[in-house]
């Protein structure tokens, strides 16, 4: 009798563990940040930088990522251990990604373990509304439709280790996209405020920008530096 119960005991756990297992699959979140860098705050820093094996990147905005966010601020990571990042799933998508999502962390590499870290952190957990490949190529669509650098440069925001007003910047990107951005800063090694990341916010489908119901908390100071790359 003591066996018997201790089966049932072992097959209900079993049913919960699936449960929440598939529960956390399917998890809701409520937007998308899509981040970019700039590569030249990322290098700029005492951590340094490594460039991919493909060269030096683009002097442009590249991805960081679009990550699942709840509107209290917090958000889901890891939802789906069971789902790996696969690079066939994208094949037809490297160039592409070489380019606009490349890696700058060392040592340098192929971008691969940047993009496995990406899916399996954040894209998995958007697994409800894209399946691997729609979660890259989305990113990819996401970038074209805002050209960052292009946005900044027609209100004579340069990347020229120059020092401009983090109002004008907010201003200048909301003027050219059409929403608010969260903006983003880090520190060079002689401890100036540099523009870093921008965030733009995305509906669930991921199809459209949208404004953002809850902007990052960028810790930047009110003139912040455009460091040349």
């Amino acid at each position: 009798m003591m066996k018997l119960h201790n089966c049932s005991m072992l097959i209900i756990k079993l049913l919960i563990l699936q449960y929440l297992s598939l529960l956390c699959v399917s998890q809701d979140f409520d937007f998308f940040y899509f981040v970019q860098q700039w590569p030249g705050a990322y290098c700029d820093t005492k951590q340094t930088c490594c460039y991919p094996k493909t060269g030096k990147p683009a002097t442009d905005f590249s991805i960081h990522g679009l990550w699942p966010n709840y509107n209290d601020g917090s958000y889901p990571s890891n939802c789906d251990p069971d789902s790996v990042f696969d690079k066939a799933e994208i094949s037809d998508l490297l160039k592409s990604m070489e380019k606009n999502w490349p890696s700058l962390s060392c040592p340098s590499s192929n971008g691969m373990r940047f993009w496995s870290h990406e899916w399996e952190k954040h894209g998995t957990c958007s697994e409800s509304e894209l399946d691997q490949r729609d979660y890259f190529e989305t990113a990819l669509k996401l970038k074209d439709k805002v050209n960052l650098l292009q946005i900044l440069k027609n209100a004579e925001i340069e990347p020229d280790d120059g020092f401009y007003s983090l109002d004008d910047i907010v201003e200048a990107i909301k003027q050219g996209s059409g929403f608010t951005p969260g903006i983003e800063c880090n520190k060079d090694s002689a401890g100036n405020s540099q523009l870093y990341q921008i965030y733009l916010c995305v509906d669930t489908s991921g199809s459209d920008i949208i404004e953002c119901p809850l902007l990052p908390r960028g810790r930047c100071g009110s003139r912040i530096q455009f460091p040349k790359f």
